[in-house]
């Protein structure tokens, strides 16, 4: 077994099908760890700050990137193992729930979210996989997906005003495509794709 513990970040914006691929991916690696980064939301009143536009509020103050940072991956970066309770975001209950995490030295945690290419968090990823999917293939997934918002017309605003001007500001900031480790932007690419988790195989 490697002495190091690999960090895989799958990255990608809204609708692109992040959570499927890492669950797919994670099924190919034993010893390995799968969260998402909105396990690591903070509550609704941060989230949703008054006085910031909403699409603010979502960039700066969505998530716990520092409690993310000191309890997991600065302790994988000092090449420790992480064996402890952690607190995962509740939606339904706009709380935290513990969840142990149990990984080895030498395993892989994967991280599928949004914006994980930011530069809090980059440097800590091993490899960057980026699902690069169009705008309105995204748009219509979400429409399906995400009927908790409420209505259509709902979902619509609340992209309009709040995820999707950060995803603007996301790729003007960092470019995702460059920084990526890998590119995934359609089936034809199934080959090489897999090629590169093999190569990703091979370090483990």
């Amino acid at each position: 077994m490697s002495q190091q513990t690999l960090i895989l970040g799958i990255d990608g914006l809204g609708g692109a099908g992040k959570t499927t691929i890492a669950e797919k991916i994670q099924q190919e690696f034993v010893d390995s760890v799968l969260l998402h980064i909105d396990d690591f939301i903070h509550p609704k009143s941060i989230r949703y700050a008054e006085g910031l536009e909403p699409w603010k509020a979502y960039y700066f103050e969505q998530w716990r990137y520092s409690y993310l940072i000191e309890e997991i991956l600065e302790p994988i970066r000092k090449g420790k193992p992480v064996h402890k309770k952690i607190e995962i975001y509740n939606k339904i209950n706009d709380s935290y729930d513990e969840k142990w995490i149990v990984l080895p030295v030498g395993g892989m945690l994967i991280i599928e979210g949004v914006f994980l290419q930011r530069a809090e968090l980059r440097k800590y990823f091993n490899h960057v996989i980026f699902i690069d999917i169009d705008k309105e293939t995204r748009l219509q997934r979400v429409l399906e997906r995400d009927s908790y918002i409420g209505s259509q017309q709902a979902i619509l605003n609340k992209y309009t005003e709040r995820y999707f001007p950060a995803e603007e500001e996301y790729i003007r900031e960092n470019n995702p495509v460059n920084l990526a480790d890998f590119v995934l932007n359609g089936t034809s690419q199934t080959k090489r794709f897999h090629d590169y988790l093999r190569s990703i195989a091979g370090i483990l």
